[in-house]
């Protein structure tokens, strides 16, 4: 039948917004439905949400032809992570020199990434943004699935051959849907706010666990970090009660003395953390991705990264697709991107999970054994190797975008 998109992808956050950016190129037809109005081109300001980008997303955003607009905004490199067990011997540094590129992986406000693959969705006539809209129901057929939407208090159907959810954690479409998601309590909760140092960060992330949670220090612009500090629920009150002056000695104590002390913190916000994992990443006619696919632990940065190699692999099912004169909702076509996406999301879950596992046992012989495994990694090229590809998001089956090859 004819539709009114050939795709139409439901969030128009950094996920949404991505994909549409990487199939602006193929000429389909792409509605993206958002709540909140797209715009924040302002500056950023100092308490402005950050993301971590690896070296592989770096590199599916330039393969798009966003990345110029996001340097241009403000993309901070790390060239170092500094791993380290507060209290103990164990420590590991990898170096963006050892992997010959310029960078590990990049820092970048929220907003500057917004901004950037807003522009990217406006270069492309076929990308259309129907915003603000908010769903109200879903139908999934076998020729096509119909969206209900309420636009400015009309409500109005729009039918696709492929609808993607791409609404968050949360997600209202995938409830709808009935897709169930499970979900593991890690019994932690993220403090984050951007800090000044005292000392500058020279382009170093920092991972330092803690006996209640890791804690995340990331280079930004202007010798500011972005700090993640995961701690129990019970603390949290406590932590953003704190003035600024407080809270500063806290995160000084608690970090150590590598940067000196902190001379300003921003504004601080407190999310609990969760395991979310789908079990159907696709249906004939739907498809998930980012967060509404899976949410991790902040632990390693690997969140939104794990999001956007989902963008990519799943624009390169799609465009091979549309070439080989197949549907693009076909449950077979998409069950390639699922199969696809399924290894490397269970690598990246088990990879963050056993982190936060393991650094948060206090059993002597646990301690002990991934101290040795943290010198063992600064000291084997191989495992070395392995834990920064792993990183840079550039381990397993990589899509074109990963390797800087357009669709």
């Amino acid at each position: 039948m004819e539709t009114d998109h050939d795709i139409l992808i439901i969030g128009g956050g950094l996920a949404g917004a991505s994909l549409a950016c990487a199939l602006g190129p193929s000429g389909l037809r792409i509605g993206v439905v958002e709540a909140v109005p797209f715009g924040g081109r302002g500056q950023p300001s100092y308490d402005d949400r950050n993301v971590a980008l690896a070296y592989g997303s770096k590199r599916i955003f330039a393969t798009m032809g966003v990345w110029e607009d996001v340097v241009a905004g403000g993309a901070a490199p790390i060239k170092q992570i500094h791993i380290s067990d507060r209290g103990h011997f164990g420590a590991s540094h990898l170096h963006h020199d050892a992997m010959g590129v310029e960078a590990l992986g990049y820092v970048v406000p929220n907003r500057v990434l917004g901004v950037a693959l807003l522009a990217g969705m406006e270069r492309y006539a076929n990308v259309d943004l129907i915003c603000p809209a908010t769903m109200q129901d879903i139908q999934i057929d076998h020729d096509a699935a119909r969206v209900q939407v309420d636009r400015d208090g009309e409500v109005v159907t729009l039918t696709t051959r492929l609808l993607v959810i791409a609404d968050g954690g949360r997600s209202a479409a995938r409830e709808m849907l009935g897709i169930e998601a499970r979900t593991v309590d890690y019994r932690q909760t993220a403090v984050v706010a951007n800090a000044t140092p005292e000392r500058p960060h020279d382009g170093v992330a920092f991972e330092r666990f803690t006996p209640t949670g890791p804690l995340a220090l990331l280079p930004l612009t202007n010798d500011r970090c972005a700090m993640v500090w995961s701690t129990r629920p019970e603390h949290v009150d406590e932590l953003l009660a704190l003035s600024d002056e407080e809270f500063a000695s806290r995160l000084h104590a608690r970090f150590g003395d590598r940067l000196g002390r902190f001379q300003r913190v921003g504004k601080r916000n407190a999310y609990p953390l969760t395991l979310v994992r789908v079990r159907e990443h696709v249906r004939a006619r739907v498809a998930l991705i980012g967060n509404a696919a899976h949410a991790l632990h902040p632990v390693a940065g690997q969140g939104f990264n794990l999001g956007l190699r989902d963008v990519a692999a799943l624009a390169q099912v799609v465009t091979d697709a549309v070439r080989a004169d197949k549907d693009i909702g076909d449950l077979m076509v998409l069950q390639e991107y699922a199969d696809w996406r399924r290894r490397d999301t269970l690598a990246v879950t088990r990879f963050t999970d056993s982190l936060v596992r393991m650094f948060s046992n206090s059993f002597f012989p646990a301690v002990a054994a991934r101290n040795l495994g943290l010198v063992a990694v600064d000291l084997i090229p191989p495992l070395k190797r392995s834990l920064v590809h792993r990183t840079m998001g550039l381990a397993g089956k990589l899509p074109r975008l990963a390797r800087g090859l357009s669709l």
